[in-house]
């Protein structure tokens, strides 16, 4: 008898137990309930304000590569400004020194020509042949010797291999005389300026 109320005592005591834990897992799962709500509402609040910092956020990064654009604008700006008085300035340039260079070679070539208008005036006023020949031979030395100075020399062509970068060859001609492909004869000098060539010779080729 005495062992049965100790077992039922027992089992009351075990029943209690048992209630008293299920009511602190009802209350532990009332607890996380309402944190979970907490943080539900924590986050909803917060929504907004990161929303607003990442707005702000975008908004400096926009203001920031639009000064940036600005900048690269200006700087494009002022290289085409330069590059346009370059260009200007150049072709100023590039007319000068051809005004400047025509202006000296026509200097030069001035007192042959006043020779020229000599040896015609000469040649008006006497029947000496002889007189009116030296006239021109002075004038054609004073064109070479001004050609000279000008640093203009005259190409080698009678007796000369045909050369297509100084000779124009407009006649062929069989010649025993000369060596294949030779200059035979020459019917208008060339001239060439350093390693540029004014004038090609036109010149007959043998062989």
């Amino acid at each position: 008898m005495i062992y049965l109320t100790k077992k039922s005592k027992q089992h009351e005591e075990s029943k209690a137990q048992n209630e008293t834990f299920a009511q602190d897992k009802e209350t532990l799962q009332d607890i996380e309930e309402i944190a979970e709500k907490d943080a539900c509402s924590q986050q909803t609040r917060e929504e907004p304000a990161q929303q607003a910092a990442n707005t702000d956020a975008a908004e400096e990064k926009y203001a920031e590569l639009e000064g940036k654009y600005a900048e690269l604008e200006e700087k494009f700006l002022r290289l085409a400004a330069e590059y346009d008085n370059f260009k200007r300035r150049t072709q100023r340039e590039k007319e000068m020194l051809y005004q400047d260079a025509v202006a000296d070679t026509v200097s030069q070539l001035l007192p042959v020509l006043d020779n020229i208008d000599r040896a015609l005036q000469s040649a008006n006023e006497t029947a000496d042949v002889k007189t009116v020949t030296e006239g021109v031979q002075m004038v054609a030395k004073l064109a070479a010797d001004t050609f000279e100075k000008m640093g203009i020399e005259s190409i080698c062509a009678v007796g000369s291999a045909f050369d297509a970068e100084l000779h124009n060859a407009v006649m062929h001609v069989e010649d025993c005389e000369y060596g294949e492909c030779t200059v035979a004869e020459e019917f208008l000098k060339g001239y060439k300026y350093k390693d540029r060539v004014i004038r090609h010779s036109m010149v007959k080729v043998a062989n």
